[in-house]
């Protein structure tokens, strides 16, 4: 990823923050620089809910390069409070993964660049007890 991409989607990984079109209404994630649904340029950035709940789920146990050190984990897709979908990953699960399971959004470590190199941080979601 090239540093001024790295820049511009931090609010998305570390503030879970989206956009809302002032003509329609529509709130997206990830945040762009226009509307997905009327195609407006008048766009804000919002702060989405850290609440939601798992509407599908996927346990990856061949990982993508770079997180074979992290396997099995789940993928899911949590829907927020106010409707808006989210694809992520489920981290603290000590019992049975289900749909409709409670989950809250969380600060964690995504990866890291070798023994001695950057960590990366961002959203993941844990279930909510």
């Amino acid at each position: 990823m090239t540093v001024p991409r790295y820049w511009r989607n931090i609010g998305a990984h570390y503030r879970l923050e989206g956009i809302r079109c002032k003509s329609c209404g529509e709130v997206s994630f990830p945040p762009r620089s226009s509307c997905p649904k009327c195609h407006s340029k008048d766009v804000e950035v919002v702060q989405l809910p850290r609440k939601g709940k798992v509407v599908s789920f996927s346990l990856l146990r061949s990982p993508p390069n770079g997180f074979e050190a992290y396997v099995p984990y789940y993928v899911v897709v949590v829907e927020l409070e106010n409707g808006v979908r989210v694809l992520g990953t489920l981290t603290d699960v000590f019992g049975e993964v289900k749909e409709g399971m409670e989950v809250e959004a969380v600060f964690r470590k995504i990866s890291e660049d070798g023994e001695e190199g950057l960590i990366h941080y961002g959203t993941k979601f844990r279930p909510i007890a």
